[in-house]
């Protein structure tokens, strides 16, 4: 089982203690996202866990946490967004310099390989344009290639109630090949999020945030996972679970698909207790409470491909 924590919120920013107290207690509940009377409860044994993706725009809170979660014998990594937008877009997030500072460092402490650089969303208005966007991406990658063995892009959606207007497929494509000739230079693989268009001509390729074989090196076993039935048809990711819960994040991104309100989520902040087994708030009494089937996604099955390093292991 891969825990996704969370696509729907930042919980190494916002929640670190939370988290850590979840994974002392073994268990997690979630509500529906459309129903909050209906729960499941989750297992976190380390046992049932393969490995925990998570998902941040600030790291920082976290990671006097991460030693404990090291000993818990739980393995993780980091998918972590800096884009290039200012305090106009994004309201509550440190700057790009501390940011790219604290990816630094975490990349430090972690290794290059459990952290990935999310440059997404990408929009265009008056003040973000193309020549813009490929001047920052520059820079940062000038600071942050050695750091990271990937960077995920995507293009702004449009959905209800968006202030934003999807990028012209011509748009798409100028940025496509201004960004792939910046990271060529680096050599930092470009790889696009849940994008329809293919532009593998400009050497960026169809991505999965949740990639299998990924986690694979990682943890060190090959894991049994489908692609996510619960994702967009674009999107590459394996399945996972996600514990997170919608309108919880209090960061301030205009383009925030997850957040609705930004005052519902401050209230829902503000309701917050990291003892509960609930993300906000605490359990009510009505809740229909349901114990949801997990398991190791081990792949046990032994591949032909496998058996000359075992022999050469059972030799040694």
């Amino acid at each position: 089982m891969i825990i996704s924590a969370s696509r729907r919120t930042d919980i190494p920013a916002l929640y670190p203690q939370w988290f850590l107290n979840r994974l002392k207690a073994g268990e997690v509940l979630v509500p529906n996202p459309y129903n909050r009377k209906k729960v499941s409860r989750i297992s976190l044994s380390p046992d049932t866990v393969d490995c925990i993706a998570f998902w941040t725009k600030n790291p920082e809170p976290i990671l006097p946490f991460l030693k404990e979660i090291d000993e818990m014998g739980y393995q993780y990594y980091f998918q972590m967004t800096i884009t290039d937008y200012d305090s106009d877009m994004e309201t509550e997030l440190p700057s790009i310099a501390e940011s790219m500072a604290t990816f630094l460092l975490v990349s430090e402490m972690l290794g290059k390989e459990r952290m990935d650089w999310r440059f997404d969303p990408i929009i265009l208005n008056e003040k973000y344009t193309v020549p813009y966007h490929l001047e920052k991406f520059e820079m940062m990658c000038e600071w942050m290639h050695k750091a990271t063995t990937r960077c995920i892009i995507s293009f702004v959606d449009t959905y209800k109630d968006s202030p934003f207007l999807e990028l012209e497929q011509e748009d798409m494509i100028e940025l496509a090949e201004g960004l792939s000739k910046i990271a060529r230079n680096y050599q930092l693989p470009i790889y696009t999020c849940s994008e329809k268009i293919d532009l593998s001509r400009y050497g960026i390729q169809h991505g999965a945030c949740i990639d299998k074989e990924k986690i694979h090196k990682l943890i060190g076993y090959k894991v049994d996972l489908k692609k996510d039935p619960g994702q967009r048809r674009e999107c590459g990711c394996a399945e996972s679970i996600d514990i997170g819960m919608y309108d919880t994040c209090i960061h301030g991104c205009k383009y925030c698909y997850a957040t609705g309100s930004l005052e519902s989520a401050k209230k829902k902040y503000g309701q917050h207790d990291p003892g509960s087994p609930l993300l906000t708030g605490n359990l009510k009494g009505d809740e229909v409470i349901t114990d949801k089937e997990v398991r190791s996604s081990r792949d046990n099955q032994l591949s032909l491909f496998d058996l000359p390093e075992m022999y050469m292991n059972s030799r040694k």
